[in-house]
């Protein structure tokens, strides 16, 4: 499997890739690398459908270019949106070292006043990574950055999961926090909790469909990654790919998407497979 840690083949080079053999990847990885997957076979599909070898991608809450950099190293445009402008500096130098900053513009920005800083309908695809977690109102979230995708373009959407939450608390004996976060309204755990709001499959792929999109799949993501310890995964030969290589078999059950700690959902327009 492909991940974003290791830079893909450009859509621009004229030669293929030899085939070699996979460096170590790192434990990111674990973090990353189903998403990129379902990610970069999207891009590829819209690439064949327009027939153009360069996408318009928006990253909203793209950060430091996590996912802009391997996006623009397949050769497509990335314009990332995001409110701190220390994620832009270091996107900024970031895209620099990799050679892409041709390909990669930063705005200061958020998902509500998306379209005071980016163009209404100009996206082929467009990534909202854990953002919804952190806005006002989810459902508008999503359709602003539904509004942002051209009449025929992918949504990648990435946010916190709650049942991972909760297992996570009772694995760790907080069975009080871990009833709190199943029954709070926004599945927080307490107030010393970092992340604001958490979601169920239903209620994600429920905006999604709010938005005007069809759910195109639903991914698990890190659904052991966070409850094995770290030192297993460091020290024992071949953890870290054997763990990986279980997180992409369970990234596509549904039995596992109720504890993962991340869901990530792919919306497509109607008319992307003619419907």
């Amino acid at each position: 499997m492909s991940d974003p840690m290791r830079p893909p083949v450009s859509h621009h080079s004229p030669h293929s890739t030899p085939p070699r053999s996979d460096p170590p990847r790192p434990r990111a990885a674990l973090r990353t690398a189903v998403v990129w997957e379902v990610l970069q076979e999207a891009l590829e599909r819209r690439v064949k459908a327009t027939g153009r070898e360069s996408l318009d991608v928006l990253d909203t809450g793209g950060g430091s270019g996590n996912f802009a950099v391997p996006v623009a190293l397949l050769g497509h445009r990335v314009t990332v949106v995001d409110p701190s402008p220390n994620a832009l500096f270091a996107l900024e130098r970031r895209t620099a070292e990799a050679g892409v900053a041709d390909r990669v513009k930063g705005v200061q920005g958020d998902a509500h006043g998306l379209f005071d800083v980016v163009e209404r309908g100009g996206y082929d695809a467009v990534l909202c990574h854990g953002v919804l977690e952190y806005v006002d109102d989810p459902a508008e979230g999503v359709r602003n950055v539904v509004a942002a995708l051209r009449s025929e373009g992918v949504l990648s959407l990435l946010a916190a999961g709650l049942g991972g939450a909760v297992l996570a608390r009772a694995l760790a004996g907080r069975f009080t926090e871990a009833r709190q976060a199943l029954t709070g309204p926004d599945g927080r755990w307490g107030e010393g909790d970092p992340v604001p709001r958490r979601f169920t499959t239903e209620q994600l792929t429920a905006l999604v469909e709010g938005a005007g999109l069809r759910v195109g799949s639903v991914h698990g993501v890190r659904v052991f990654a966070d409850l094995v310890p770290g030192v297993l995964v460091d020290t024992e030969p071949g953890a870290l790919e054997a763990l990986l290589k279980l997180e992409e078999a369970a990234a596509e059950l549904a039995a596992f998407h109720s504890v993962a700690t991340q869901l990530h959902v792919l919306g497509e327009t109607r008319g992307v497979d003619g419907t």
